[in-house]
This record gives C-alpha cells, sequence and structure tokens, in this order.
C-alpha cells in the first residue's frame, strides 16, 4: 500500500478499535452502533449511548484503545448471507436497518477483532492490531449526529478521533488546528463587532456597523472591476411567482431549498387565515397558483431581463451583474456561521453570447477572477464539473458544452493541470469551480463559471443574427467571490481579523492624549476624511492607554496619538498594526497621501510611514 492508501486502513481499523473501546467502557448492552468512517483526520464513530460522552471521557476512551491494540489481536474477515447477518446483529438496531437497505445481491462481510468484537464493514483492515502500535492518535471531540443525518431519527453521539502515523504528524496537526480556531470567523466577527446571528433569523447575518462598511466596500471594489471589463448592474424582485421556477427547472430540481409564500385557497376569509402563529394553516396550499418563492439564485430574473425585448447580434454579448438578496432554506444542523447561511448576496453575472464568443469571454472572466484574487494574496486552482445525473435537456447539447469548457481549461492551464469531477455540473450545463487557498492551506470553493444551454431554451430566448435568422444565446453564469457572506468569513480567517488596509472598517484610529487636544485631532479627522480615509476617533476624557488597547482590538492598522509635540509640528506619532514600536515626527501631510495611495492602490501590505 501506499501512504494514502495506508492512512485510510489505519484509520479505519482505529474507528473498530474506539467502537470496542466504548463497548468495554459502557458495557455491550449499553451501546448501540451505527457507523464508523475514516475521514482527513482521522475517523469517528456514532453511537447511542447511555449518558453524554464529556472531556473526562477522552482520556479513559484513548487509555482502553491503547490497552487493546496491546493485546495483539487478529482481525478477520467473513462472508455472510443476509440471514446470518441480521442474527448476528439482532440487538443492534441500526447495522439491522443497514443490512436491511443493501440490495440483494450485495455481498456481506464482517470483521472481527479478537473473539468479542464484530462489526458490519467492508473493510480493509489490519490483520493484527499490532499492525497499529505506532500509529498516534488522540479523541478530539464528542458531539450529537442524527441518525443519517435525518434530523426527525435518533440523536446520535459521534466521537472523533485524530489519527496520524507519526506523533510529529499529530502534534503538528493539533497546532494546525489550535491555529485555526484562533482564525475562527465567528469568534473574530464577534470581537472585531462584524456581524451577530438571531436565533428569529437562523442562518441570516446582522451586519453591524463596522461589518456593513467592510460589506460595502466588497461590494464596491467587485462593481468597479465590473465597470472595468463591462457589466451592466441589473435589480430584480426577491419574490416570483412559482410559474417563473417551473419555467426555470428550479421548481423541479430545487423546491425543497426554497422559502415559499404559500397561496391562499378560494373562499377563505383573511381573518381566518391564521389561527395560530406556530400552526400550519390549512388553506396554504404550494399548488396554488399565486404561490410565491423567495429567489434562492438570480438566474430566472436575468432571463426575464434579457426577454423584455428582441435583441440583436450586435448588442452581444450581453452582462447582466445582479448583486440581490438571496434566500436558500438549509437544515439547521447545517448552518455555520457565514460560510452556510440562508440569507446572502453574490457577485452574480448572466452574459449573454454567441457560441463563437464562448472562448473569448470566459477567457475574460478568468483574466477577472486572476486580479479580484490577487488582491487578497490568494491563490486558486481549477476544477471542472461535467453532467449530473439529473441534467435538463439533450445530451448532444451537454457533450458540445463540457467540450467547449475542457478547451478552454486545456488553453488556459495545460492539459491535466486541473481536476476533473465527473457528474458535479449544474443540471443546467457543465462548470468550472474555483478553489482559493487560505493562509492555512484550507481549499473554499469560491468561483464558478457555467455555461448554460437549458435556461435560453426554456425561456425561448432569442437573437437576430446577421443573416436576419433568429438563433438562441448561450447563458455564461458567473461568481467569483461567491456569496460575500461566506467569502467574508473565508478571509476572516486568512487575514486572522486583521485585514488589508482599504477593506479595514475604520483605517485610522485617533487619540488625543487629553482632552485639550481634540481640537488638532478633529483637525487631523478632517484631513483624513476628506481623502477618503475612514476615522475612528475617541474624544472622552479617557486614560490614553485604555483608548489605544480599544482599538488594538479592533485591530485597526494605524493608531495615531496625538499631544503637544503633535499639535505643535503639524506631525502625527503613528502606531502600525502588528509592531509594538511607535512612529514619531511623521508629517500629516505626508500620512494621508499615503492613506490615499494605500486605498487607491487597494494594497495588500502596510506601509510604515518613516519610509
Amino acid at each position: 500500500m501506499d501512504k494514502e492508501q495506508f492512512k485510510e486502513v489505519y484509520r479505519h481499523s482505529l474507528a473498530h478499535i474506539m467502537a470496542k473501546a466504548v463497548i468495554e467502557i459502557f458495557g455491550k448492552e449499553n451501546v448501540q452502533l451505527a457507523i464508523g468512517p475514516q475521514i482527513a483526520d482521522g475517523c469517528y464513530y456514532d453511537f447511542l449511548l447511555p449518558r453524554a460522552v464529556t472531556a473526562d471521557d477522552y482520556k479513559t476512551i484513548e487509555n482502553r484503545m491503547r490497552e487493546i491494540i496491546r493485546r495483539r489481536e487478529d482481525w478477520t474477515c467473513s462472508e455472510l448471507t443476509r440471514t446470518e447477518a441480521l442474527e448476528l446483529f439482532k440487538d443492534q438496531k441500526y447495522k439491522v436497518e443497514l443490512i436491511e437497505d443493501l440490495p440483494e445481491d450485495e455481498k456481506i462481510t464482517v470483521y472481527r477483532t479478537g473473539d468479542d468484537f464484530v462489526d458490519l464493514c467492508r473493510g480493509p483492515h489490519v490483520s493484527n492490531s499490532q499492525e497499529l502500535m505506532s500509529v498516534a492518535y488522540q479523541v478530539r471531540s464528542a458531539s450529537s449526529a442524527y441518525w443519517r443525518g435525518d434530523e426527525k431519527r435518533d440523536m446520535l453521539q459521534r466521537i472523533y478521533l485524530y489519527a496520524f502515523e507519526t506523533k510529529d504528524e499529530l502534534k503538528a496537526h493539533i497546532a494546525w488546528v489550535k491555529e485555526a480556531l484562533e482564525r475562527d470567523h465567528k469568534k473574530i466577527g464577534a470581537a472585531l463587532d462584524l456581524f451577530t446571528f438571531q436565533d428569529t433569523a437562523p442562518g441570516m447575518a446582522y451586519w453591524l456597523p463596522r461589518g456593513w462598511i467592510m460589506y460595502r466596500e466588497l461590494m464596491k471594489f467587485v462593481r468597479e472591476l465590473q465597470d472595468e471589463y463591462g457589466y451592466t448592474e441589473i435589480s430584480a424582485p426577491l419574490i416570483n411567482n412559482k410559474r417563473l421556477w417551473i419555467v426555470s427547472g428550479h421548481w423541479a430540481h430545487y423546491v425543497n431549498n426554497m422559502f415559499l409564500i404559500p397561496g391562499i385557497t378560494e373562499g377563505v376569509e383573511p381573518e381566518t387565515e391564521i389561527k395560530e402563529a406556530s400552526a400550519p394553516c390549512s388553506c396554504y396550499s404550494i399548488e396554488a397558483e399565486d404561490t410565491m418563492a423567495a429567489k434562492p439564485m438570480n438566474c430566472p430574473n436575468a432571463m426575464m431581463t434579457y426577454k423584455r425585448r428582441s435583441h440583436s447580434y450586435k448588442e452581444l454579448p450581453i452582462r447582466y451583474s445582479e448583486m440581490d438578496v438571496l434566500h436558500r432554506k438549509e437544515k439547521s444542523g447545517q448552518l455555520n456561521g457565514l460560510f452556510r447561511v440562508q440569507e446572502f448576496r453574490q457577485d452574480d453575472d448572466h452574459t449573454f453570447v454567441t457560441e463563437d464568443m464562448i472562448r473569448d469571454e470566459i477567457m475574460r472572466i478568468i483574466e477577472l477572477a486572476d486580479r479580484e484574487y490577487k488582491t487578497f494574496g490568494i491563490t486558486y486552482r481549477a476544477e471542472f464539473s461535467t453532467r449530473p445525473d439529473d441534467y435538463m435537456g439533450d445530451i448532444e447539447v451537454w457533450n458540445k458544452a463540457e467540450a467547449s469548457l475542457k478547451q478552454i481549461l486545456d488553453e488556459k492551464y495545460g492539459e491535466g493541470n486541473y481536476e476533473i469531477n465527473e457528474g458535479d455540473g449544474a443540471f443546467y450545463g457543465p462548470k468550472i469551480d474555483l478553489q482559493i487557498k487560505d493562509a492555512l492551506g484550507r481549499e473554499w470553493q469560491c468561483g464558478t463559471v457555467q455555461l448554460d444551454f437549458q435556461l435560453p431554451h426554456n425561456f425561448g430566448l432569442t437573437y437576430q443574427d446577421q443573416d436576419g435568422t433568429l438563433k438562441m444565446p448561450i447563458v455564461i453564469h458567473r461568481a467569483l467571490l461567491g456569496s460575500f457572506e461566506r467569502f467574508t468569513g473565508i478571509i476572516t480567517e486568512h487575514f486572522k481579523g486583521a485585514f488589508p488596509f482599504w477593506l479595514c472598517p475604520y483605517q485610522v484610529a485617533l487619540v488625543p492624549i487629553r482632552t485639550s487636544h481634540n481640537e488638532y485631532a478633529e483637525k487631523v479627522e478632517k484631513a483624513l476624511t476628506a481623502a477618503g480615509v475612514r476615522v475612528e476617533a475617541d474624544y472622552t476624557d479617557t486614560h490614553m492607554n485604555n483608548k489605544i488597547k480599544k482599538f488594538r482590538g479592533y485591530k485597526d492598522p494605524y493608531i495615531l496619538v496625538l499631544g503637544d509635540k503633535e499639535a505643535e509640528t503639524d506631525t502625527l506619532s503613528v502606531s502600525m498594526r502588528g509592531s509594538s514600536n511607535q512612529i514619531h515626527d511623521v508629517p500629516l501631510d505626508k500620512f494621508v497621501e499615503m492613506c490615499r495611495k494605500l486605498n487607491a492602490e487597494r494594497t495588500l501590505e502596510l506601509v510604515n510611514p518613516a519610509e
């Protein structure tokens, strides 16, 4: 086996060892086993237990695992009939369910560890527990998990285990995890007063003043670049009648992820529509013709905008950018800060082109992506996703679209220098996904470029060609940052809250040493504000150190301490973020010009004003 194959085997085997340890600790009669797969940094196992597992149990589980491994027990694989398997696991309800759900012709195997533990499993595994003696592992955490991810099923306990080939690898990974936790955007977002969430609107961020400044700067950045590349921004209704979603195909493919505003059946008096807010009303039906839905994506509205009048080939490409609010209904257990939300905006675009424009237009999009990601100091790689099982339209059209995208990727990145995800395209067309990499080496799917031959057909879109005939345009769906919410979460963790100067909510903080220095501080604030610099100041009669501590907590790039000397000489004493040294005698006009330049160039790093 190569290193990666060995990882899978020892991690999966450790999941069985952990299950055996839990049974020995809690008693066989008190444990129901679910599933225990290997994962990227170890493994986990789901159990139904008589009590909650706490951090106090972690060492107990680890020690029992070590004891089991030291027994050097043999592992044996056996093939069973369905009847034999059901009899063997008759007291394990989740195993019985798994067996009953297997296809009739499925090969059923079990693995035994010693004489007293057996688990339903395809394998493979180690042949003897002694092969695990050199592997380093540690219980990571315990959390709740619904059986089969269904919130209507049993709530189980999932115990996670880190597992690596050596102690040094385990130690390095735990240090990486600690750093990742310190970069948690939810923690940083609260500390910097950027956003919050409330139970009354699950998965929908409340953007606080500081966070909303950042959000608007992101949109401003995107709009400026899009203006340069010839995009035209539109805005469309946030709710639409279900007929629109039926035509687009989203009703058939996406209705379970949409927020619906049901129609009201005839003959029902308005005052009887809702008796209690907590109870569903029988007069509501998604079958009604007047059922409305909050839009989960902008595509159909862009189609309707194009369809409003006739078009000539001379007008193409037409690039409709849109940044309206979108809503997608998610399961509560899937929500995760800004990474998985139910309300968001995208840097969305739908470009209408002729077939011979596809290559040049997508190349322009990738060039735009290069510029956007470079501004944040982020690298990326491309992935190509092909036709899914639930695709819409003619297979020949799909083949043509996939061939077009593959040719573009080969030309841009070189053949074989991108990943192909078979069956992972959108239902209306193949796509290119752009995976960005953050400061911790984690990858995030943000950018997407989708080629669509289906929606123009569904909406009956046409343009008059050079020969006078009507032809159907092709649509390129494009978002590069993805959702602004998710991207904000990513860069919050990437920069650890120390954002580039141009993006910071407040770029310069003013600290008058005493209230007698407020007049000079106001002069400095006025000069900076006139130059387009975002300034916050503390004019209260508070000790200077407390003011500085507050602004450092917000990670403001520059803190200006202003006293008698500065007021007399029209200079500044500057503290740069990340430095404990104060820079004195910085001319005010020089500092203002430096800040103006940082904003204009959207510089990634701070500049020392003394240089």
